[in-house]
């Protein structure tokens, strides 16, 4: 099976990353329509103590359900400019001048989710100081060094659309 054009291996990926698209887009309505809920309820429900642990109730549960459809917005960004990059390999196109920028947007926004990581993890040591016991402030190296990956194929791209550009000006 080939890599790039119709019919590919790029073009089932594409066609994966539509799917995965569609269910973050729900997730986040769902999200945000959680979230809603749980600051409009009255925070002394029962139901808040059936639902955390911690005696969460419906402004910090809100919260917490913000940010995590912030997580799942940036996941978001991540699929759609891969979506875009994998039209242009299913075009057979994979040096196309916007994939560079399209690959430097995941690479900031890979760095933004972890640093979202960092803060949730932060707020949450703080905000719930008296059932958690410290505060952990786990480094992820995997994940940083995925995003230094990801800025290198972006430079590895400029490269491929430049000399592309010097072989369609040579006759």
């Amino acid at each position: 099976m080939r890599a790039l054009g119709p019919g590919s291996v790029s073009s089932l990926l594409k066609l994966m990353l539509d799917v995965i698209c569609f269910a973050l887009w729900a997730s986040l309505g769902l999200l945000l329509l959680a979230s809603l809920l749980a600051l409009l309820l009255p925070p002394d429900l029962g139901i808040w103590r059936e639902l955390s642990d911690t005696g969460a109730r419906g402004p910090v549960m809100a919260a917490g359900l913000m940010a995590f459809a912030l997580y799942v917005g940036g996941v978001l960004y991540i699929v759609h400019r891969l979506r875009r990059i994998f039209a242009t390999l299913t075009a057979g196109d994979p040096f196309h001048p916007m994939n560079v920028a399209r690959l430097q947007a995941i690479g900031f926004a890979l760095a933004g989710l972890e640093i979202i990581n960092y803060v949730t993890n932060l707020v949450t040591g703080w905000a719930f100081r008296d059932q958690v016991r410290s505060v952990q402030f786990p480094l992820n190296p995997t994940a940083w060094f995925a995003v230094l990956v990801v800025f290198v194929l972006a430079e590895v791209f400029r490269e491929g659309a430049r000399l592309r550009g010097e072989a369609e000006l040579t006759v």
